[in-house]
């Protein structure tokens, strides 16, 4: 009779239930043995002299059956383990994945330590190895054990390396995934890459990294819904922000010309492949440019991101496909393309009554609240946003929507804003930024109005920074980008898979 996955799970609970209770057995033992050399379930350390990531690059082309007489002291955890009769075989792993395999024989180590070995150690246990650096009579590199101890005892089992985690598993255990799987690892150091290289084009062009305050007296720099706390020492609400750009453009009228921050935003709305509650976001603002010059920078910040890690522009994804990110990147506007692609001149004279016709007749759901711009970007998203696989700066949006946007310098009913897709989604925005004090003011009683009539996402009235935009800020250009998208972007992995420790229910 075919057991139920009900009853396969709880037959897997028992088996790690049972598990649990020998492995507990063993640290027991260990503990009692913790005044001997070689005892401790955990030591606070143990006498490492190298790394196994050290000895692969130093002896990894060794010849089989080939003795070095070099003697090393490493750790790792066990993954692999087959006990004979006089000897027994493991496979040490380090962090980054690399491997070395330790050969426990009775003529190293002896009859009572080859029994302990036998009679403690188990996968997943850290255990620290020393004795001479080998190539066993197969051709794997080897250490034949001289000492060994326990440098952390696991008690409960790793899960099966042979069968893959579900996803599920992959995020909500991450530690897990990092131990079996290659791809959760290069992640990590893809995603360090990444930042590296950011930080480092930003410094060829001079810019300044700057922090900002990620409790606010009120959220500001984005459309969004934030999270609200509690400060139980001002006695005030307080809202985790939802974008550094208002004291980002503080600094640059203080004369910090050039500057940038990543950090974390917090935006109380859905979760779906695209969108985390927390994420991960670069902005950055220079004076004297406009949003041409900052779309250029931004397209050197994701080109070298993608050497970085790549070697190349051209990126190659989780599944193998490969796309290209190199060269000059398509520039198109908003009004045009999405009147090329419904069959209907739409222009910032359009009606709203007459955007909601062609919404309805398209199928695409109005909006709460909706305005001119906000129905504008929901048709050009229907018609426009999934063809676009090639990195497209989208530019020139509606005025309405881009409250702290200048508007166009030739385009009447435009602001000069770009939003960047690649391979069918946002991957960041830039702005010539608003710098004029008296419109900004204006722009966000509008903002104010909108709030009244329940969009909890319309900015409000931030008179500090209106104050600060009253001393001058210089003409700038502004961008902000995802980095957890960014990596997206060069991986091809969904954004549960970027960030490393994701919030999950």
């Amino acid at each position: 009779m075919t057991e139920t996955p009900a009853e396969n799970a709880a037959s897997e609970e028992d088996e790690v239930f049972e598990q649990k209770a020998v492995r507990l057995s063993k640290r027991e033992r260990l503990i009692d043995e913790r005044e001997t050399p070689a005892g401790g379930a955990y030591p606070v350390t143990v006498p490492v002299t190298t790394t196994i990531p050290a000895v692969r690059a130093e002896y990894g082309d060794l010849e089989a059956g080939v003795e070095t007489g070099v003697t090393a002291g490493v750790a790792g955890r066990i993954v692999f383990s087959r006990n004979t009769g006089k000897l027994c075989f493991a496979s040490l792993q380090a962090g980054d994945g690399s491997r070395i395999q330790a050969m426990v024989s009775l003529a190293k180590v002896g009859d009572e330590q080859l029994a302990r070995w036998k009679e403690l150690v188990d996968l997943g246990d850290h255990v620290f190895i020393s004795g001479e650096v080998i190539s066993s009579r197969r051709g794997e590199l080897s250490i034949m054990v001289e000492e060994w101890q326990i440098a952390a005892k696991a008690v409960l089992p790793l899960p099966n390396l042979h069968t893959e985690l579900s996803e599920e598993s992959r995020v909500r255990q991450r530690y897990l995934d990092l131990i079996v799987r290659d791809q959760a690892r290069e992640t990590v150091r893809a995603r360090a890459r990444v930042m590296k290289s950011l930080r480092e084009t930003f410094e060829d062009e001079d810019f300044l990294e700057v922090e900002t305050p990620m409790l606010q007296v009120q959220p500001g720099g984005a459309t969004a819904r934030p999270f609200v706390t509690h400060s139980n020492a001002f006695d005030t609400e307080l809202f985790m922000r939802i974008a550094p750009e208002l004291y980002l453009k503080r600094a640059v009228v203080g004369g910090i010309d050039r500057v940038f921050e990543i950090n974390r935003n917090f935006r109380n709305e859905g979760a779906d492949s695209t969108h985390s509650p927390e994420f991960a976001m670069l902005e950055a603002y220079q004076a004297y440019s406009d949003y041409n010059g900052i779309a250029d920078l931004t397209q050197k910040l994701i080109q070298e991101a993608a050497i970085a890690v790549h070697g190349s522009t051209t990126v190659t994804w989780a599944d193998g496909s490969e796309h290209d990110l190199g060269g000059d990147w398509a520039r198109i506007s908003m009004y045009p393309s999405l009147s090329e692609a419904c069959g209907v001149e739409i222009t910032p004279e359009t009606s709203l009554d007459e955007l909601i016709a062609l919404a309805e007749k398209s199928g695409v759901e109005v909006p709460e609240h909706a305005t001119h711009g906000k129905l504008v970007e929901e048709l050009w998203e229907h018609f426009v946003k999934t063809h676009l696989t090639a990195p497209t700066f989208v530019m020139d949006f509606p005025v309405d929507t881009s409250p702290l946007t200048r508007e166009h310098r030739s385009i009447p009913g435009v602001v000069e804003k770009w939003d960047l897709y690649i391979n069918g989604y946002e991957q960041g925005t830039g702005y010539s930024e608003l710098v004029d004090p008296v419109v900004q003011r204006e722009r966000f009683v509008e903002q104010a109005k909108l709030a009244d009539r329940g969009d909890d996402e319309a900015m409000r009235i931030d008179e500090d920074f209106l104050r600060a935009l009253e001393h001058g800020m210089p003409p700038s250009g502004g961008m902000g980008m995802g980095i957890d998208r960014l990596l997206m972007t060069l991986t091809g992995l969904g954004i549960r898979e970027t960030i490393l420790f994701p919030l999950v229910k």
